[in-house]
């Protein structure tokens, strides 16, 4: 009975010891008498015992390798440090188990081969600023490579790329003397813009005291006219009474005199001389003679 127990148990411990969970995200690799015989997937499985085993557990995550810096040379001769950054995805677990030995290991040194190609074909100027070109080309080239490994590159990067350090000291000089050059050309175009604009407010000026000027003297012209306008027009209007309330010639020639006088006082330049000045000099001499004649 005991002998029994004992076989049951052995029995239920090989059984409980040969059931496989295969978690989410992983597959197993099985081997059955030594060749492949099935990949596991999701769920519950059951290895026939001392006939299957697993071969390999296998993660189908995206998985990222940060390779050391490797020594590569440029097309003009400059050595410098490169590393890189590989992600990649497990997309046949077969593949990847029988495909290459130490598959890690194999994207590492194809990394390395690969980045040495392209970077001997580019010179260092145009390395520096030509990241995203070498990845893609970089990607492409190892994606079809590790197609027979079950692999598939989705990204790769350059994380540093570092130059010898007598190139970073020239490169620093450059830069220097390149933001020097860009500051005197910044300082000179703002003198330059300065001196535009007081020349053109000078200018703005000048025209708006001309301008102001000229309406000025036309004000002042105008000013000059419609008093002469006022005085003429409130001359003729006496002279229109005078001549309706019967007023004789005499008395007519006496304001035309007046009319005369104020002229001739005036601030004008010129004197219109009326036709009839001999009327005017005739009554002059009667009016002084009646005003001698009531003073004697």
């Amino acid at each position: 009975m005991i002998f029994i127990f004992i076989i049951v148990l052995i029995i239920v411990v090989i059984v409980v010891f040969n059931i496989k969970i295969v978690a989410q995200s992983e597959t197993f690799v099985i081997e059955r008498l030594g060749p492949y015989h099935t990949t596991w997937e999701v769920g519950i499985n059951f290895l026939v015992p001392f006939i299957d085993r697993v071969r390999k557990r296998i993660s189908l995550k995206e998985q990222v390798i940060d390779f050391p810096p490797q020594p590569v040379i440029t097309k003009d001769n400059v050595t410098m440090q490169i590393d890189t950054v590989v992600y990649f995805q497990i997309t046949d677990p077969k593949l990847y188990t029988y495909g290459v030995e130490r598959p890690l290991n194999a994207i590492e040194n194809l990394t390395a081969t690969t980045l040495r190609n392209i970077i001997g074909e580019m010179e260092l100027d145009s390395t520096l600023t030509s990241r995203d070109v070498i990845n893609t080309k970089m990607r492409l080239i190892l994606d079809e490579a590790t197609d027979a490994w079950g692999i598939k590159i989705n990204r790769i990067e350059l994380k540093n790329i570092l130059p010898p350090k007598g190139i970073l000291e020239a490169m620093e000089k450059q830069m220097r003397a390149e933001r020097e050059r860009r500051e005197q050309i910044l300082i000179a175009e703002g003198q330059k813009t300065s001196l535009i604009l007081v020349a053109e407010g000078k200018k703005s000026s000048a025209i708006l005291d001309a301008e102001g000027e000229k309406e000025s003297m036309i004000l002042r012209a105008e000013a000059i006219r419609n008093t002469l306008v006022l005085e003429a027009e409130g001359e003729a209007a006496a002279i229109k009474l005078i001549k309706e309330a019967g007023a004789d010639k005499n008395v007519l020639a006496l304001r035309g005199m007046v009319a005369l006088e104020k002229v001739a006082n005036g601030q004008a330049t010129k004197i219109i001389v009326p036709s009839n000045l001999q009327d005017l000099v005739s009554f002059g001499t009667l009016f002084h003679e009646s005003k001698t004649t009531i003073e004697g």
